[in-house]
């Protein structure tokens, strides 16, 4: 299956990823892979985690041998999407929904593409639910998408795991960031996530609920939650289809967060491509039909 670089010039620098197209001839649906948070790559590898997984790269090459093209690409200001001067001060949530926006309207005008979804793994989710509202795209797939504003997952997290003196100021440093309110008076125990030059991302974050997002689209959705995520509970999955009723639940037994399956990422990138690839095939079908 060959793979192609891309690069996409943008007014702050490029936007870097790679294109694999199946071994068929064209045309060909394709699927937009967008990463979670954090430095994340194209591949989905992330240095915080300490081990690369490839779980988006593998799951391009699930989408590929099933008749799906993909595109994934590396998140601004990482790896090859390089942007000279990037401030942490005076990046927004909303930027990344740009950059999925675009490269989604590059893929739309390869006449080898018939059909384009958005398919965003964990934050990724949100930005592809995003995205969709201005990107020219039919269909919309969430992988282990939170159900909730990042704010109230975060709140859990720090409630379930913090000691109380330092979780109390944090609860209150997410009331006022959630609130769109700076905070000024960081304590040195949170410093490090709730720095001054964060706060203006994790405000512009905040601000969007994914299951709200999810009822303002118009096209079909596709949710897929592995059984085992503890990081985002299957009840988020749950939430997220109270916001689309008509939205497609794929619920993979055994799978993590990061689409492992007993550890073993290629087994849950494989089991997921085959799911989507499918539905998406399914789409063709209706619109043929």
């Amino acid at each position: 299956m060959p793979e192609q670089e891309l690069a996409l010039p943008t007014a702050w620098g490029q936007l870097a990823g790679t294109l694999l197209l199946p071994d068929s001839r064209p045309p060909w649906p394709a699927a937009l892979l967008i990463a979670g948070s954090g430095p994340t790559d194209r591949d989905g590898n992330n240095p915080l985690l300490g081990t690369r997984i490839d779980n988006l790269k593998r799951l391009a090459h699930a989408l590929a041998a099933r008749g799906i093209a993909s595109l994934r690409y590396d998140k601004r200001g990482v790896g090859a999407s390089v942007y000279p001067g990037l401030s942490e001060d005076a990046l927004r949530f909303e930027h990344l929904v740009d950059d999925a926006v675009a490269l989604a309207g590059l893929l739309a005008q390869d006449d080898r593409i018939s059909r384009l979804a958005l398919v965003g793994h964990s934050d990724g989710a949100l930005i592809a639910a995003l995205a969709a509202q201005d990107a020219p795209v039919q269909a919309v797939v969430s992988i282990a998408g939170a159900g909730s504003r990042a704010s109230a997952l975060m709140r859990r997290q720090m409630t379930d795991h913090l000691p109380q003196d330092i979780a109390d100021p944090a609860l209150a440093a997410l009331d006022a960031l959630e609130a769109q309110r700076p905070i000024e008076d960081v304590p040195d125990a949170l410093f490090l996530l709730f720095r001054p030059t964060v706060q203006p991302y994790l405000i512009s974050w905040f601000r969007h609920d994914p299951p709200a997002v999810l009822a303002e689209l118009h096209v079909p959705v596709m949710l897929v939650h592995g059984a085992a995520d503890t990081q985002v509970g299957l009840e988020h999955a749950q939430w997220l289809q109270a916001g689309k009723p008509d939205a497609k639940l794929e619920i993979v037994p055994g799978m993590d967060h990061l689409l492992g399956v007993g550890g073993d990422t290629r087994r849950g990138a494989d089991v997921v491509g085959g799911a989507v690839a499918a539905w998406l095939q399914e789409l063709d079908v209706d619109v043929a039909a």
